[in-house]
């Protein structure tokens, strides 16, 4: 079973990690690491703006589904850490600009921190092409 490691190109490939994986087989399964809302050198591209971020991270994850040969209506599942559930009235809406009404299954989950203290939210996901 080929397993290809990927980056689309619009998105930093940071060096200790893949962005995203393509395993092909009898169907096609992404499996897309935790997206941020990077900029074009790796560091945060919008500090202490979680709406902003919020964006970034799902065209983040928009682009790699993409590159993987799929769209956000291939994704199955999706895992979202915030680092402050009040933002989470502010997420459903921006979520739905780039899925419509009904998202894929999703968690939602608290955590104390990620990569860097700047980073507000990231999210990971799952697409079967």
């Amino acid at each position: 079973m080929p397993i290809e490691k990927y980056a689309a190109k619009t998105v930093y490939d940071p060096p200790i990690y893949a962005q995203a994986v393509k395993v092909t087989g009898a169907q096609t399964t992404l499996y897309i690491a935790g997206q941020v809302d990077y900029d074009s050198a790796g560091n945060c591209a919008h500090p202490g703006d979680f709406a902003a971020q919020t964006r970034g991270v799902l065209a983040a994850l928009k682009a790699q589904v993409e590159a993987g040969g799929g769209t956000l209506a291939n994704i199955v599942k999706m895992n979202t850490y915030v680092t402050d559930m009040r933002n989470r009235a502010q997420y459903g809406p921006i979520r739905n600009e780039f899925f419509g009404g009904k998202a894929p299954a999703s968690t939602m989950v608290a955590v104390s921190a990620l990569a860097t203290p700047e980073f507000l939210i990231e999210i990971e996901a799952i697409a079967v092409l």
